[in-house]
């Protein structure tokens, strides 16, 4: 078969691009710190990136979500344990009240007097808000859970508030004051307006009283310890979170990232080769017809 010069120059060219596009190739991936620059650098590893950076999206919505929790339920086991200091201090009112024959009219009157400025106080504390919400009324839309003057609930008991913190997992994040302080007429803050009346006019029924107030105060301490559960729930899976991320970014790394080390040699071996590929050129259409006239 007849070799023209023409296509020796071809056939060399065609060669030296081939080699020229692969060191440019090394450069970019040298300069931009990737292997994927484009989809056609890799489709498959183009996939595999698409899809680990939509877990990163997810995990890092996961986490807004378990410290938005976090936060909630912290604040619910603060306010819980201050209304439960509360409440120990109208019980000591209410023992102190219940001597009968020990005190005076104006004592009992101040006792009264006090135990309805604690209830105030639990009334306020039960109306805490979160973002704008209230903490123990359910989903309600309104600023408040109880009424300040009736102490009546007023909220949305029955559904719960929950935050999802993986795929497969979400933890509630509430506690309804009905649940926490007990409901009707034999709630906290109905049973602290009863012996606040009862301390003037019926020391008598404040034995009753005592006993209702130490059923709710168990229920409260009940809901702390749900409360805390949840909370030390909500950390394990943050800190499973946390992993998972880290996870993710190794993963993304070994899909997107280069081999410093192992770049730069190919780049240096596929530069070599480009050079004596150039020298072999040059030699092979160096040789002209006047070459030979000589």
């Amino acid at each position: 078969m007849r070799i023209t010069q023409r296509a020796v120059a071809q056939t060399s060219l065609q060669g030296l691009n081939r080699n020229l596009t692969s060191l440019g190739n090394l450069q970019e991936q040298l300069t931009s710190g990737r292997m994927l620059n484009a989809p056609s650098d890799s489709p498959t590893g183009t996939n595999r990136a698409m899809q680990t950076r939509a877990d990163q999206d997810a995990t890092a919505q996961y986490a807004r979500n378990i410290s938005d929790g976090q936060s909630w339920l912290n604040q619910t086991d603060s306010t819980l344990r201050q209304m439960l200091d509360v409440t120990r201090k109208v019980r000591d009112l209410t023992v102190q009240g219940s001597n009968s024959g020990a005190m005076s009219d104006s004592s009992r009157q101040a006792l009264a007097t006090e135990t309805a400025s604690l209830r105030e106080s639990l009334l306020g504390l039960a109306n805490t808000t979160i973002a704008g919400r209230p903490m123990f009324g359910g989903i309600s839309m309104g600023q408040t859970a109880y009424d300040p003057d009736t102490g009546a609930f007023i909220g949305v008991a029955g559904t719960e508030v929950s935050r999802r913190v993986s795929s497969t997992e979400e933890i509630r994040v509430d506690i309804s004051g009905p649940e926490a302080f007990g409901s009707g007429g034999t709630d906290l803050f109905a049973i602290v307006d009863r012996i606040a009346g009862n301390l003037t006019a019926d020391p008598a029924a404040l034995e009753q009283d005592l006993a209702d107030l130490d059923g709710i105060m168990k229920t409260m301490q009940a809901s702390v310890a749900d409360v805390g559960a949840r909370s030390a729930r909500m950390d394990r899976e943050a800190q499973i979170n946390t992993d998972l991320g880290i996870s993710l970014d190794s993963r993304l790394a070994d899909v997107e990232n280069i081999d410093l080390p192992n770049t730069i040699m190919k780049l240096q071996m596929q530069q070599t080769a480009y050079e004596a590929a150039l020298s072999a050129t040059a030699k092979a259409i160096t040789p002209t017809l006047l070459d030979y006239l000589r």
